[in-house]
């Protein structure tokens, strides 16, 4: 007698295949969390260029009448207050999910 589909999938969705992150297990670990850790600090250098430009693009258009540039001054800034936020909280994000991710049985 054949076993039915969702027994199957019971089954199926059980297998625990054991793995676990594990530091230290190839070489060139420690050289890519430095060039992760440099790519995340340029990106911060990056938006405080484009924080401090469009914060200019907004003080400009607004001092002079254009209010198409005032509101892309404003955009600019936002975009790169959320980009910081971003950057900032790569880590502790990455960390969360990946915490709430193990607690899956």
């Amino acid at each position: 007698m054949p076993i039915p589909l969702a027994d199957r999938a019971a089954v199926l969705l059980a297998y625990d295949p054991g793995i676990k992150p594990q530091g230290g297990g190839l070489p060139g670990l420690s050289v890519l969390k430095n060039v992760v850790n440099s790519i995340n600090m340029f990106g911060i250098i990056a938006v405080v260029g484009a924080l401090a430009v469009s914060l200019g693009v907004w003080a400009w258009g607004h001092h002079t009448g254009g209010h198409q540039a005032e509101a892309n001054g404003k955009k600019g800034a936002v975009v790169a207050a959320g980009a910081a936020l971003g950057l900032g909280a790569a880590n502790g994000i990455v960390a969360f999910f990946s915490g709430l991710g193990s607690q899956v049985h």
